[in-house]
């Protein structure tokens, strides 16, 4: 038996709304701090790039801050001028001494802030900030990048929440996980030697970048796919109530 009119439209407007919650969930999810690394091979250098989306339909983010690690130091750390912002490395103790190829490290840059200089990120932007930092340590060490991003109005987001399992919480910490270094021994001096000559590179396009983006799609297709639906339905109603 076939549906009638009214279910039709039932049907459609459901689809519509689970479809609008698709893409509403997708577009949350990928609105958050996150790093890319330019490399992450062990013993050398790399460019991180924080991606900083504006996340407030009604005030401008005006200074960002990111956390370095203080069990694993980055001894090394220089900023990539931004156009209307001003970046300071803070440096200082370490809770503990750290031994760093055999060398006893007591003090290393603690954290990094930038301070627009002027309007800041608005509403539906988002700004870059990078920085060449080094020595990155041994294979395998996880370093969590907390950050805290500020609001002319007042409100601090803190970015600094670990992932447990495959659950993403509500705000991760941007991280990432160092590799092995390259076999022929050579990429840690040639990171090194570019970074000190050119400055930091641009950095490369991250998975994450495409994963976020698909969601997105796929929820505007579904969105578009239950608003044809919904028409459809309703003009089949309109017919049958016109008999």
């Amino acid at each position: 038996m076939s549906a009638s009119p009214r279910a039709l439209v039932r049907a459609a407007a459901g689809s519509a709304l689970a479809a609008a919650l698709v893409l509403g969930s997708a577009a949350a999810t990928s609105a958050h701090v996150r790093v890319v690394p330019e490399t992450t091979a062990a013993g050398g250098w790399t460019v991180l790039t924080f991606r900083v989306p504006n996340e407030s339909p009604t005030s401008a983010t005006t200074r960002v801050t990111v956390d370095l690690p203080t069990g694993t130091p980055l001894t090394s750390v220089s900023t990539q001028p931004v156009p209307g912002w001003t970046a300071t490395v803070e440096r200082g103790a370490l809770p503990e001494p750290v031994e760093v190829d055999g060398a006893t490290i007591t003090e290393a840059p603690l954290s990094v802030t930038w301070t627009a200089d002027g309007a800041g990120i608005g509403d539906g932007e988002f700004q870059q900030f990078a920085i060449s930092v080094g020595p990155l340590p041994a294979a395998g060490t996880d370093l969590v990048l907390p950050a805290h991003q500020e609001y002319a109005d007042g409100e601090v987001v803190d970015w600094d929440q670990v992932a447990e399992g495959d659950a993403e919480p509500d705000n991760p910490a941007p991280a990432f996980t160092t590799t092995e270094a390259a076999a022929d021994g050579h990429g840690a001096a040639d990171a090194s030697e570019d970074a000190a000559e050119d400055g930091p590179a641009e950095a490369a396009p991250s998975s994450d970048e495409g994963s976020g983006a698909l969601p997105v799609v796929l929820g505007g297709l579904g969105l578009a796919a239950g608003v044809g639906a919904l028409v459809v339905a309703l003009l089949a109603w309109r017919r049958a109530a016109a008999r």
